[in-house]
């Protein structure tokens, strides 16, 4: 991996900036009532995805310039009059500026994520998947049943935000996404999802999930070994995955030459109170 300058690490970003953007214009279309939206603010977008929602921040602020109080005030408005809490990522790579002013304005951590990176080889040829399993690339009229294997794999005893399934559908078919799926006979029982970001070079790699009786048999390798197959052949030099410390996710990406570029934080206000 090489060294991560503040270049590199803007384009990282893009890696949770771009499917968010996509998202919310895929909301516009599919779900108006939502009431998604985008703008762009300090070099990077915010991003609304509805109240509640675990997609929709701010990503990519502070690395063309030094943020300034009246980009806060553009932040806020935004989403307090939306009715939802401001939010907005920080890396070590983002202009200190933005963390001054988020502390001066007493921001605190929603979240902290880290931030993977692997350079890709379009040469590069993997192993076969595992026995008894058919993985290949999927269509955007599945995108539904994709959602839905997510859903059943991080909530599988219930208790998932609702809709989610069509909350999460839009990101299987955003424009430059690849999608695999695993089939255990005719049944799908994992995926994994990706979005190509030729302006920047990235493959955004998420939409990963095995249903729980196919865990532990290599499907989710696999599965991400395709989608850097297509990757690089379609130019990009950099996979990224974001995810948490310590999950199986991230334990995955560093078997297969992933290493962490750096950590990040989200922070976040609540609106004022009436």
């Amino acid at each position: 991996m090489q060294f991560v300058d503040r270049a590199l690490a803007r384009r990282f970003e893009s890696a949770e900036e771009m499917p968010q953007v996509h998202h919310a214009h895929a909301d516009q279309e599919m779900r108006p009532h939502i009431g998604s939206a985008v703008e762009p603010i300090a070099g990077g977008h915010m991003i609304f995805a509805g109240l509640g929602s675990p997609i929709g921040r701010a990503v990519g602020m502070g690395f063309d310039a030094a943020v300034t109080e009246a980009d806060f005030d553009q932040l806020e408005h935004f989403y307090y009059s939306r009715k939802a809490p401001a939010q907005l990522d920080y890396c070590p790579l983002t202009d200190i500026s933005l963390l001054e002013i988020a502390r001066k304005r007493g921001y605190g951590i929603a979240e902290l994520n880290n931030v993977l990176a692997r350079k890709l080889d379009p040469a590069e040829t993997f192993p076969p998947g595992p026995a008894g399993f058919s993985i290949r690339q999927g269509s955007s009229e599945e995108a539904l049943a994709f959602s839905t294997i997510v859903r059943q794999s991080f909530f599988p005893d219930g208790g998932e935000p609702a809709g989610f399934d069509e909350m999460m559908a839009p990101m299987f078919a955003f424009p430059g996404a690849i999608t695999f799926v695993a089939e255990a006979g005719a049944k799908f029982v994992a995926t994994g999802a990706g979005l190509i970001i030729p302006e920047y070079g990235i493959v955004a790699l998420f939409g990963a999930g095995t249903l729980q009786s196919y865990r532990g048999r290599g499907l989710q390798t696999a599965i991400l070994q395709r989608r850097l197959e297509v990757a690089a052949k379609a130019g990009c030099e950099y996979a990224v995955i974001v995810t948490l410390g310590g999950t199986t996710s991230m334990r995955n990406a560093e078997r297969l030459g992933f290493t962490v570029a750096y950590s990040k934080a989200t922070l976040i206000r609540e609106p004022p109170t009436a």
